[in-house]
């Protein structure tokens, strides 16, 4: 009789050491579903892989590469106010518009520096700009900067567009914090130029 129930006492602590850890894993996971900025992708609800930057917190130094695949960092800027124009590619109509917005007022802006940042190649960037003549905004491309995808929290990571990035637009100031942030809830909607263009002024 002892035998069985120390048979059965075994098989339960048997059991329980494989349902607890299915039951973590399943704990572990939920969590990540709420993390992230909410948006609509081509009709769809997206998440991004993190929390947007926020006004007045010091924005994150990153990456990014030119046209001559050359690393440029957002800190060889510092001393200018910088506005991060961020879309998911060039190929958009949407995004396309956005840069011909930029470029058209970047000129008028004193001090400042329009950097155009999405997944395209270098190369797509630099034929687009020539094709356009946009000579007020400098395209670069993100495709490796592991340091912008996490400091900044702006790659999707599910709907249609999945592994591009989010539509922002990001003021940094001379010193480097961040004045001014938007997250376009609608990817297919452009930025508010107006605005953003207020807060260099």
């Amino acid at each position: 009789m002892m035998n069985k129930v120390k048979l059965i006492s075994w098989i339960s602590i048997a059991l329980m050491a494989c349902i607890n850890p299915v039951n973590a894993i399943a704990q572990d996971k939920s969590p990540q579903k709420g993390k992230g900025e909410k948006v609509i992708c081509r009709g769809y609800e997206a998440h991004t892989n993190g929390s947007m930057v926020r006004v007045g917190q010091k924005a994150p130094d990153f990456h990014a590469v030119n046209a001559e695949m050359e690393e440029v960092s957002l800190s060889s800027f510092r001393g200018k106010r910088v506005i991060l124009n961020v879309f998911p590619s060039l190929d958009t109509p949407t995004c396309a518009l956005s840069v011909r917005q930029f470029n058209a007022h970047a000129s008028e802006l004193p001090n400042t520096v329009v950097l155009c940042l999405s997944m395209d190649l270098p190369f797509a960037q630099s034929r687009f700009c020539s094709a356009e003549g946009l000579k007020n905004v400098l395209p670069l491309s993100v495709f490796r900067s592991h340091d912008f995808v996490d400091g900044y929290g702006l790659r999707l990571t599910d709907g249609p567009l999945k592994g591009l990035m989010a539509r922002a637009v990001i003021i940094i100031d001379e010193n480097g914090k961040v004045l001014y942030t938007q997250l376009v809830d609608v990817i297919s909607n452009e930025p508010d130029y107006e605005t953003a263009l207020k807060a260099v002024q």
